[in-house]
């Protein structure tokens, strides 16, 4: 029994003190730019059964750009699991135009996004993963350490929003309403925004779509440039809808998140950007 006490909490402890980061560093390619670069990123997740279904290659932030992909075990998982869980389907790939090369760790994310309920998707998760390493190579985890036990819940400092908090923009009579309004405001590319990519789920009624924020003095260029452009496939942001509901993540959850090693003083160089992200999604969501 003495034992078994020692060895359960010597387990308590591992588990306690060992951290999760957001990204991994994966294997450089050969390329001449930035746009080769994607190219032979694409050409590998396409080789595992990933689906490419967005690029973006942000405004003012220098020889970087993002792959969005998806991949069907883990979206089959995600859309049972049905809600906010929706969030969690696109996977962000990082390319730098010297080939560099880094993609999210999606236990991280999927511990922060799908919370209490990440057990039900881990077997998918983890799959997702070992294709993930397998296109683009397993090298170092890199982006702050955050212990496993904390992402559910997580906030950057006290007062500060969680996933849940003030997320939800507006509420339409139903689905289809929220989307047409939704791809109509999107149309007009309020505030130098663009649409990266859009999922659709009509069987789930879940959407998500990526966000491009290129406004020179309020956008990406402005406040990423400014934090740590390494951390690259924490873009492009998310509005997402379930059923009749429309959604963002707060700034001070998103980013945070993001870039979870970020000291105050850094967070408070960029302490606007949260507002400008808002304004942009509740134009967006048709919430003004």
């Amino acid at each position: 029994m003495k034992r078994w006490i020692i060895g359960a909490a010597l387990a308590l402890l591992s588990l306690s003190t060992w951290a999760l980061q957001p990204y991994v560093a994966g294997d450089k390619v050969n390329a001449a730019d930035l746009k080769s670069a994607m190219a032979a990123v694409e050409q590998k997740l396409n080789a595992e059964g990933f689906t490419v279904v967005g690029r973006h290659t942000p405004k003012g932030i220098l020889a970087y750009g993002v792959v969005v992909v998806t991949e069907p075990g883990l979206t089959d998982a995600l859309k049972q699991l049905g809600g906010t869980a929706a969030i969690g389907i696109p996977i962000r790939v990082g390319v730098k135009a010297d080939g560099s090369v880094s993609y999210l760790n999606l236990e991280y994310w999927g511990r922060g996004y799908i919370r209490k309920d990440y057990g039900k998707i881990e077997t998918a998760s983890k799959a997702a993963t070992a294709k993930l390493e397998k296109a683009l190579g397993a090298g170092k985890p890199f982006g702050g350490d955050l212990k496993p036990e904390e992402l559910p819940t997580y906030h950057y400092m006290f007062g500060m929003e969680r996933f849940d908090d003030k997320s939800m923009l507006r509420q339409y009579g139903s689905f289809d309403e929220a989307l047409a309004k939704v791809r109509e405001n999107l149309a007009k590319g309020p505030r130098n925004s663009a649409k990266i990519y859009e999922l659709v789920y009509l069987d789930r009624k879940l959407a998500i779509f990526g966000v491009a924020h290129n406004d020179p003095e309020k956008g990406e260029a402005w406040w990423v440039n400014k934090i740590g452009a390494d951390h690259i496939a924490a873009l492009p942001w998310e509005l997402f809808i379930v059923d009749g509901k429309v959604y963002a993540l707060h700034g001070h959850f998103r980013t945070a998140l993001a870039w979870p090693s970020l000291g105050m003083g850094q967070f408070m160089t960029i302490s606007k950007h949260p507002d400008y992200v808002l304004e942009l999604m509740e134009d967006l969501a048709g919430a003004q």
